[in-house]
């Protein structure tokens, strides 16, 4: 099926149509936002240029969301999900401006940190409202089809606003460069803003929102909350297993991820020249959309044929193939045949895992699932940042160290084959009323 032909399939649903508009422009503006991020955190010449301080980076932006994380699951099975998407995104306008006005003015500070922190734990905050929700305006039997589409296409649309903002930046110069970046994040946030209002207050559910919410309340139930949901997860089996290869492969592609950044910024640029560090990285970042791209093709086809449990493991075989590519040679063409394979292996393998995760979860537990999705992709990165550290030399290259992901990738594929097969592939009958 192509990519049109799976779109007309979900979107004859107008409450997709709707919510799809929404993750589009408001993943448009994390695109923008995230690239001037970047360009402070990764690409500044006196800044970030060794494995440790990278590392150290993303150790930085993604450990405050693993412990924070966790309270989004509660709140996104008690508090309207539509109400979530209008209020966070109307958030972001207000600390996005926030922050272009201390760029433009006083420069780097600790409130600027602070104030970028917060806007990318709402960022995930608002994905885990838009997969939790999904499922309440497709059928169940679309849930795939719309899973390939919307995360794949919401990635490209993030694309396609850090390319807009990489060439704003490039086109502004003074006082007004650090900044203006961010105020075109901020109007895309307002624009999703305004989005989530064509959708009906509790058309995202959950079934039955708590009239009121006392928020210190909520924040002392979080933890059983959590773990009772966690249980859930467990008992059924599936999802459970699911989660556990998806933070496995985030571990993975985390590593890849900052050895690529490394890559672009000291190897195949000069390490004093940010701005083609920063254009080296978008490029292969682009490249790796293609992968994406293909997993939008490729995962409904596979649906047809596999149970999405096998597509998983074939997706992690592609990593793995991707890996040992890469411990030949840092060749470009090496690094760039390397990277579309790892976009198809994480996005084909992200789309599966969704479904499995969608289609066995029950709706009062489906907003927690999502959450603890998140917490394991954020503490999955902050534990490959560590390695990293320890592993990586600054150049990002090491034939052992991809010699070492590419076994690891073989290992996690066969212990989920291994663990599915056991169970049938089938959840276990937890709730009665399913």
């Amino acid at each position: 099926m192509s990519v049109l032909s799976d779109l007309r399939t979900v979107a004859v649903n107008d409450g997709f149509r709707r919510l799809f508009a929404v993750r589009l422009v408001s993943q448009c503006g994390d695109g923008a936002f995230q690239i001037g991020l970047a360009a402070l955190f990764f690409f500044n010449p006196q800044n970030m240029a060794t494995a440790g301080s990278v590392a150290a980076a993303f150790a930085v932006l993604l450990l405050p969301f693993t412990v924070v994380g966790p309270f989004a699951g509660p709140l996104l099975d008690r508090w309207r999900r539509r109400q979530v998407l209008l209020i966070g995104n109307a958030v972001r306008v207000v600390l996005a401006v926030v922050l272009a006005v201390l760029m433009m003015t006083v420069g780097v500070s600790v409130a600027v940190y602070a104030l970028a922190l917060v806007t990318l734990g709402i960022n995930r905050f608002l994905l885990a409202a838009l997969s939790a929700a999904l499922p309440r305006v497709v059928p169940r039997q679309h849930l795939l089809v719309a899973n390939s589409i919307t995360p794949t296409l919401g990635a490209v649309s993030a694309a396609v606003g850090a390319v807009i903002g990489f060439v704003v930046g490039l086109l502004t110069t003074g006082a007004l460069k650090n900044g203006i970046v961010l105020v075109l994040a901020a109007a895309l946030f307002g624009a999703a803003s305004a989005l989530a209002l064509r959708l009906g207050r509790d058309q995202l559910g959950p079934r039955e929102p708590d009239a009121e919410i006392r928020l210190w309340a909520e924040v002392r139930a979080t933890a059983a909350d959590m773990l009772d949901g966690a249980r859930y997860l467990l008992d059924r089996r599936t999802p459970g297993m699911a989660l556990g290869v998806m933070a496995a492969h985030r571990f993975l592609y985390g590593m890849n991820f900052l050895a690529l950044l490394l890559i672009s910024r000291n190897l195949l640029a000069d390490p004093a020249d940010a701005q083609a560090g920063l254009a080296m990285f978008a490029t292969l970042t682009g490249v790796s959309f293609a992968g994406n791209g293909l997993a939008i093709v490729l995962t409904p086809i596979a649906h047809e044929r596999m149970r999405p449990s096998t597509w998983v493991v074939g997706c992690l075989g592609l990593a793995a193939v991707s890996q040992a590519l890469l411990a030949t040679t840092p060749a470009m063409g090496v690094i760039v045949v390397s990277a579309v394979l790892m976009g198809l292996g994480v996005q084909g393998a992200k789309i599966a895992v969704d479904t499995i995760v969608q289609r066995d979860t029950d709706d009062t537990y489906r907003g927690r699932a999502f959450a603890l999705y998140d917490v394991l992709y954020n503490a999955a990165f902050v534990g490959a940042a560590a390695l990293a550290a320890a592993a990586l030399p600054d150049t990002g290259w090491s034939r052992g160290v991809f010699l070492g992901l590419t076994a690891v990738y073989v290992v996690a594929a066969l212990a989920y084959r291994v663990g599915t097969v056991r169970v049938h592939d089938r959840p276990h009958p937890v709730l009665t009323h399913e």
